[in-house]
């Protein structure tokens, strides 16, 4: 649906944790109004639902690697749209441990060519140790030159732990560019307690 038009149902409030019936109306594709109505019989002819229909906020997948569904961002989006999922926070880290900068900057381009919302990161361990053999790999400049996108929103998940326990000093710049920049950094940090927990989500 586009421009203007109002649409009727079951309003399902996540804020406030209700359902009742409610018009919404939307002008240049953009909601202007919601507002709460009596209930409306089923087949309600002036509205496009039904008050069989329930009108709720899209999903966003908190985490994802849409290059493991084997998709590109359009394709991937075309079938996520359809389960209620509007948008992602993105993490290319898999498509940059193989073709560096060109893969990430594939995936953004390719993103944009649907109304679907893609919250893609910096990948911060391209490649994810220095045992990997990978087609890539991203340093600190690199990620720093993403960062300062638009389109990358934050910084990927920092798998690196021992690295910022021990203070690496690429790992580090690579924090550094994200708070620089205002833009928050992705934890990856199984098992880690207490101290060291402390340490590393206070890193610099």
């Amino acid at each position: 649906m586009s421009g203007s038009f109002s649409i009727s149902g079951r309003l399902v409030n996540v804020h406030e944790r209700t359902i009742y019936p409610a018009e919404i109306v939307v002008r240049e594709g953009k909601i202007v109004s919601i507002s709460k109505i009596p209930d409306l019989p089923a087949g309600h002819a002036g509205s496009r639902l039904t008050a069989q229909d329930y009108i709720l906020p899209g999903f966003i997948d908190s985490h994802v690697h849409i290059e493991s569904s084997m998709l590109v961002p359009s394709e991937f989006a075309r079938l996520a749209v359809v389960h209620g999922t509007v948008a992602t926070v993105s993490d290319p880290h898999e498509i940059a441990n193989v073709c560096g900068m060109e893969g990430v900057e594939f995936m953004i381009e390719n993103g944009k060519t649907v109304p679907f919302k893609f919250n893609f990161g910096a990948p911060s361990c391209v490649p994810a140790t220095i045992f990997e053999t990978a087609g890539a790999a991203l340093d600190s400049g690199d990620v720093d030159k993403l960062l300062q996108r638009k389109e990358i929103k934050y910084l990927s998940e920092m798998m690196n732990f021992p690295g910022v326990l021990f203070k690496d000093e690429e790992v580090m710049r690579k924090i550094a560019a994200a708070h620089r920049l205002g833009k928050p950094v992705d934890g990856h940090a199984p098992g880690l307690r207490g101290e060291q927990a402390r340490q590393y989500i206070q890193a610099p």
